[in-house]
């Protein structure tokens, strides 16, 4: 992540390596729209029957400044998730680099103990913040609500400045990955008041579409099998957004 100051932007202080969030802490944001977030995985809504139980995530810091030392955005995002009763199961730091990144989140999602992949840094336009390019190109499905919903709580903080984010999230490999800029107000932000909420639903969902319609394969029309129906093959049964 780039380390280059801009200068005021609309009486923000915003710089590259926080990607328009060098603001006051996010624990004081108070988004006001209605949602009781703190209780949302208490709600007893049928879409959350398939929700993992348990959710082990892996979080990666890109950036070519800073050491685990000294990441506290990979720390807010730790501690988010120690907060909802889960468990961080792989932390590591990596430079900016496009292979680098790619291939360090294509490890993560093929590990048995990770169900979740949240990065931060590298979101934002500098010629060395490639990390939504490295991950978009291993993602199976895109899940761009996640962006839009960063973007609008993050303009609460910065106005218009939030254009400068493209944090973004998708699944890759039946693993929901989360793509987060490198302060740590976003950080936490994004993992507090968003993957938290949102990871087991869809970690459960990921891992029921990896199993596939086994229907679609062995007990599908047998003359779709043989009149080549080319659309029941390619609609997978795939369920429904959450």
């Amino acid at each position: 992540m780039s380390d280059h100051e801009h200068a005021d932007h609309g009486g923000h202080d915003v710089d590259d390596d926080h990607e328009g969030h060098s603001h006051a802490d996010h624990d004081g944001h108070g988004h006001d729209d209605g949602h009781d977030h703190e209780g949302h995985d208490g709600h007893d809504h049928d879409h959350h029957a398939g929700d993992l139980e348990t959710v082990g995530y892996a979080v990666v810091t890109v950036s070519s400044s800073r050491t685990l030392d000294d990441d506290a955005a990979g720390d807010a995002i730790a501690a988010a998730v120690e907060a909802a009763g889960e468990a961080v199961v792989h932390r590591e730091l990596v430079p900016d680099g496009f292979d680098t990144v790619q291939s360090t989140v294509d490890t993560l999602v093929g590990r048995d103990d990770v169900d979740c992949v949240v990065t931060t840094g590298g979101t934002g336009v500098t010629p060395d913040d490639v990390t939504v390019e490295a991950v978009e190109s291993l993602l199976d499905t895109e899940l761009p609500g996640f962006g839009e919903l960063f973007r609008q709580y993050s303009r609460e903080e910065v106005g218009t400045a939030v254009i400068a984010t493209r944090a973004t999230a998708g699944v890759a490999g039946g693993v929901p990955v989360f793509c987060l800029p490198g302060s740590e107000n976003a950080a936490r932000l994004g993992a507090a008041e968003i993957i938290v909420h949102e990871a087991p639903h869809l970690a459960g969902l990921a891992a029921d579409d990896t199993g596939g319609d086994s229907e679609g394969d062995t007990g599908g029309d047998s003359e779709g099998d043989t009149g080549g129906d080319s659309e029941g093959d390619a609609d997978g049964g795939g369920d429904g957004p959450a």
